[in-house]
């Protein structure tokens, strides 16, 4: 509750020397009926109109309370937010090739890239997120969406196998242009992250980068994978071997890509590194939030109004009937 004449308030100080001045008569008043002698009325048991002697003084400072109360128009404020927010959509393009596999970033590559996906989504609650995946072929596995928490448990169950091995970069693009090139979002993005070089698909890389230029989203890629070699789990029987393959990341079309959408290459050779990445895009693309505050008020003296007319009317009441002096 607010008030819009709050300097009124400033009158309850007046109170002070009115109660006071109420005390100080009270000591000095003279009896009304004088008497010889009072003790035959020692013993006679109080009546409840000794209790109430001070009622009506009492009612008249709460009566002067609420008036100076209503003086300063007391109102209830209203308040809601209206937000318009710069939304930013952003598609996870995220390649799950068997190459995936690799334990040269712990325990994995593809689980530290869902562990770290998984981060960047929590700290984006207001944008649209989608993901993308792709292997020797794509598909969507989650479309744009708000609800993170189904986002988030999409990513929990991604794995490798889903579909025909192989590495589609330009595939992996260009299913995630198709989700945002009707976005009316001002900022599109698509975040592709993979450890190899395109080997599969009908549209390639490049092309695929042109594309999304044409409907002005930006790209951001991710080579995943240390330098040199990696161990990469075979199995063998029942038992699972270690081998040491080549990391062949093709850093210069991932390079290619970035330049064409006006996008940045980064290079994740560790899940420190990786997540260093992810950190880094979020500071570049950070949703803008402008929030509108609107507010209504209503007056509220009414009721402080009728309270203090019910204690003066209880004043009089009471003065004028069993509390009504002997003249």
């Amino acid at each position: 509750m607010v008030f819009a004449n709050i300097e009124y308030l400033f009158l309850l100080i007046l109170l002070i020397p009115y109660i006071v001045w109420y005390i100080l008569k009270r000591k000095r008043a003279d009896a009304t009926l004088q008497i010889s002698d009072a003790r035959v009325y020692a013993h006679t048991p109080k009546s409840y109109k000794n209790y109430m002697l001070h009622v009506p003084f009492i009612l008249r400072i709460i009566a002067l309370v609420l008036v100076i109360v209503v003086l300063a128009r007391p109102q209830t404020t209203n308040k809601w937010q209206n937000s318009e927010i710069e939304g930013i959509d952003i598609m996870l393009a995220i390649d799950v090739s068997t190459s995936m596999l690799a334990e040269d970033l712990k325990p994995n590559r593809l689980e530290a890239a869902k562990d770290v996906a998984a981060e960047f989504i929590n700290g984006r609650p207001n944008d649209n997120i989608g993901i993308t995946l792709f292997a020797g072929e794509t598909f969507t596995q989650c479309p744009l969406t708000v609800d993170h928490a189904v986002l988030l448990d999409m990513i929990h169950n991604i794995k490798c196998g889903l579909i025909e091995d192989g590495t589609a970069v330009g595939m992996g693009v260009a299913n995630a242009v198709t989700r945002l090139k009707d976005s009316k979002a001002k900022s599109k993005v698509i975040i592709l992250l993979t450890d190899g070089t395109n080997n599969k698909g009908d549209i390639s890389p490049l092309t695929a980068a042109e594309i999304a230029k044409s409907f002005g989203i930006r790209v951001y890629t991710i080579g995943v994978g240390t330098n040199g070699m990696a161990p990469y789990p075979y199995p063998v029987g029942n038992t699972v071997q270690y081998i040491n393959l080549p990391v062949e990341i093709d850093e210069k079309t991932l390079t290619q890509i970035a330049g064409t959408t006006d996008g940045n290459y980064f290079r994740a050779t560790s899940n420190s590194k990786l997540k260093e990445v992810y950190e880094e895009i979020d500071k570049l693309e950070k949703t803008k939030l402008n929030v509108k505050e609107y507010s209504k008020r209503d007056e509220e003296y009414q009721w402080f109004a009728l309270a203090a007319f019910l204690c003066i009317l209880l004043e009089v009441l009471l003065r004028n009937s069993i509390l009504k002096k002997i003249p």
